[in-house]
């Protein structure tokens, strides 16, 4: 899940593992771990003196075209002035990162991945790729670790799997209503270099994590997006994310998630100070507490009057809300309790440690 972790799987008795093993999402936050009161899925409130934060976790991956109800978030969204999506998107610019061409080229290889592999994991790798429906030239690379993101890739869009959900719903449905998105894409082609000096052990960890998700099938993830929808928080971290737990070990993965982390709290935390700005407030036709929206998460301003002023929906996970930010500003965990009176969401304690 983005908003929590609850904690890290065993491997099967036999299967050795090769590499590092660390996990930034491994510790789970029991005080997070709620039950919605309304239809949906759960959402939390952080605020500070006068501004208001609406949290709204999601799933790593989900069915495509998943029911959830969207009421709260609709109902969030009037009146909301920003939403601000997760900020993990990705990309590669050979412009910016002049030695990013020479490693592509470093990574990809005239034959096939699987003609390198020892026959009882080229068997895996051979039956995954096959269920998929793809061809042994698509992973025409000498690195482990880039197969296995090729491979659970296809993997995921032959299940009917996407990690583009709920955000591009949430986008959408502020787009319909024209409110201004913030979101953020990061140049990754610097990475590259370090990928391609992934030690082997590492490289075949990774694809072991792989094939380990592709062979479980896609039940597991479907059972945790609809707990994640049904509002149970619990069952939604149940899903197995190895694969996932395996790249934040790559060679800069980490510092990169402490970035994402790093800046979406930031993001948030200017949202709160610029809400608690009288001149930066706007006014919106009055409709009762709680007008601020949220996909992920959503900010607005307490007080009397708060409905009247607009609010911004922002995306990130639990844990990030967690971090601490630099003197001051708010730190993001101060001041939480549940939604009460007319806007009664979620279960929770007053504060988080």
């Amino acid at each position: 899940m983005r908003f929590a972790r609850a904690g890290t799987r065993g491997r099967p008795a036999g299967r050795a593992r090769h590499g590092p093993d660390p996990d930034p999402d491994a510790v789970l936050v029991e005080e997070l771990v709620v039950t919605a009161r309304l239809p949906g899925p759960a959402w939390w409130r952080v605020s500070d003196a006068d501004s208001v934060v609406y949290v709204l976790g999601a799933p790593s991956v989900m069915p495509k075209s998943l029911a959830w109800d969207q009421s709260v978030l609709t109902r969030r969204l009037e009146g909301a002035n920003r939403v601000i999506l997760p900020f993990n998107q990705v990309s590669v610019s050979l412009l910016t990162a002049p030695g990013a061409a020479i490693n592509l080229l470093r990574l990809r290889s005239k034959t096939p991945y699987e003609a390198t592999l020892a026959p009882a994991l080229k068997a895996r790798f051979v039956a995954v790729r096959t269920r998929s429906g793809k061809p042994p030239e698509r992973y025409a690379t000498k690195n482990g670790l880039a197969a296995g993101l090729i491979l659970v890739d296809d993997y995921r869009q032959a299940s009917q799997l996407t990690a583009a959900d709920p955000a591009k719903t949430i986008r959408r449905l502020a787009k319909a209503r024209k409110i201004k998105t913030e979101e953020k894409s990061y140049d990754v082609g610097g990475l590259l270099g370090q990928v391609v000096r992934t030690p082997p052990a590492a490289q075949l960890a990774c694809l072991d994590d792989a094939l380990d998700e592709a062979e479980a099938g896609p039940s597991t993830a479907r059972r945790a997006a609809q707990a994640w929808a049904d509002g149970d928080v619990r069952g939604a971290l149940a899903a197995e994310r190895g694969f996932e737990k395996c790249l934040a070990s790559a060679p800069g993965a980490l510092a990169l998630d402490r970035r994402f982390k790093a800046d979406q709290a930031a993001a948030i935390a200017k949202a709160l100070k610029t809400l608690a700005t009288p001149s930066s407030w706007s006014p919106a036709p009055a409709a009762g507490p709680g007008r601020c929206a949220g996909s992920a998460a959503i900010a607005g301003v307490r007080g009397e009057d708060a409905w009247r002023r607009l609010g911004c929906l922002i995306s990130l996970n639990a844990r990030q809300a967690l971090a601490r930010q630099p003197a001051g500003k708010p730190r993001l965990g101060d001041n939480v309790w549940p939604i009460q009176d007319t806007s009664p969401v979620w279960q929770g304690p007053p504060w988080w440690p």
